[in-house]
């Protein structure tokens, strides 16, 4: 238990912040969900439509995975390998 004005706070402040960076983190993992999904549906029908769509998805999530780095929740070498490996499986899938 906090003994001081000053630890009680932070321990206001730390809760803030955690539920706060969870919902970010949840954010983004439902980006990639649905990225992935979309890739997905590509490789069982591949047409022209849908490299658009693949093309906005992954737009959309590398948008959500920065801003999650602009406001601290992700360290930025962290984001790079996430969207590394979403560039490459969109890669490996529109080549075939």
């Amino acid at each position: 238990m906090a003994n001081t004005k000053s630890a009680i706070k932070r321990i206001k402040t730390i809760e803030r912040n955690r539920i706060r960076n969870c919902a970010y983190k949840s954010v983004v993992k439902t980006f990639i969900k649905k990225y992935l999904k979309v890739l997905n549906d590509y490789t069982n029908e591949p047409n022209s439509n849908q490299v658009e769509i693949i093309q906005t998805t992954l737009g959309l999530t590398y948008s959500k995975i920065d801003k999650a780095v602009k406001r601290g929740v992700f360290h930025s070498n962290k984001a790079a390998r996430m969207k590394s490996k979403l560039a490459l499986k969109s890669i490996n899938i529109t080549k075939k």
